[in-house]
């Protein structure tokens, strides 16, 4: 992507009379570029360009399968439908300036947003835990808002809402067979996996015996960390990577939660959880974090020791469940 195309996505995103003056790569990106557009009157916005070069995840099978709810969320069709669903549940999402699917300013899927050049609430809650209190406390405002709003049908919003149909026969259905895939390919790369993979795999077949059948499902965000969080001026938080957006099991998110917020989680929990999806979701979602960064670490991914941390640290905790 060169700078005079995102130039010129940024004159069509914020108008004339405006010279782009800088282009500054926003870290965390894994399968999208994400670029700080700076302006020469100072005005900023951010730039999503969703093409190869910047995907740092080695191709896997089931990919591109939309069908597949725990497929990755990737492309400019998943991020718009993700966007409208929570813009319409009153969740905080950066506001589009422009979006270009039709190659006019570039070969790739591009997106301007605004800008949030704050912290995010990682950050904020690492530097000072009373400030981040309420942000948190505003975030289980827009968690009820998801929860509230529920569907008949799972998996991608950008599936359901267009009337398409997940593979699959539940949520459990579908997170048990993604563990088993986790759970082999972890096995294949580390050594303290693969010598209690059977105890394992009979873990995880145990816990999907014990979930009883649902048929309502809410929205979630699929990985909501507190580094998908922004906070606005008015600490207000502003969701951020929604593309895997999803009609699931609520279970999910929380579980999520739970690993990414330790204790800054506790305000965030809600009654009437199931305790059977908590338990394989979060064997699950253990399993996920270690198979995942993992073949990561197989392409070009550049932040390789904070990578190589997430798998470790969650390789550890998946033999504790199976000790527990």
């Amino acid at each position: 992507m060169t700078r005079e195309r995102l130039a010129g996505a940024a004159r069509a995103a914020l108008g004339g009379g405006r010279r782009l003056e800088a282009v500054e790569r926003v870290a965390g990106g894994s399968r999208k570029g994400v670029y700080r557009l700076v302006m020469d009157d100072a005005t900023t916005v951010i730039a999503y360009l969703w093409e190869e070069s910047e995907n740092h995840w080695p191709a896997a099978e089931g990919d591109d399968d939309l069908t597949d709810p725990l497929s990755p969320g990737h492309g400019l069709d998943l991020f718009e439908a993700a966007h409208a669903r929570l813009d319409a549940l009153g969740v905080r999402v950066p506001a589009i300036r422009l979006v270009d699917r039709e190659g006019a300013h570039g070969p790739a899927g591009l997106a301007v947003v605004e800008d949030l050049p704050g912290e995010n609430l990682e950050r904020l809650l690492a530097r000072d835990p009373e400030a981040a209190a309420p942000v948190v406390a505003r975030l289980g405002e827009a968690l009820e808002a998801m929860r509230g709003h529920r569907t008949s049908a799972y998996g991608k919003v950008a599936l359901v809402d267009g009337g398409g149909v997940s593979r699959g026969t539940s949520c459990e259905g579908v997170v048990l067979d993604r563990a088993l895939r986790d759970l082999a390919e972890a096995a294949s790369r580390d050594a303290r996996i693969a010598r209690v993979r059977d105890r394992l795999e009979e873990r995880l077949l145990g816990l999907a015996a014990t979930v009883r059948p649902r048929a309502q499902y809410a929205v979630v965000h699929g990985e909501l960390g507190p580094d998908h969080v922004l906070v606005d001026a008015a600490g207000n938080p502003v969701v951020i990577d929604v593309e895997g957006s999803m009609y699931f099991d609520v279970e999910w998110e929380h579980v999520f939660l739970r690993i990414r917020l330790h204790d800054a989680y506790r305000s965030l929990g809600v009654d009437g959880l199931d305790e059977d999806r908590l338990a394989l979701y979060t064997l699950a979602q253990r399993l996920s974090l270690t198979a995942g960064p993992l073949r990561l670490l197989d392409g070009g991914f550049p932040d390789r020791a904070s990578m190589a941390g997430i798998a470790e640290h969650n390789l550890r905790k998946a033999l504790e469940l199976l000790r527990a």
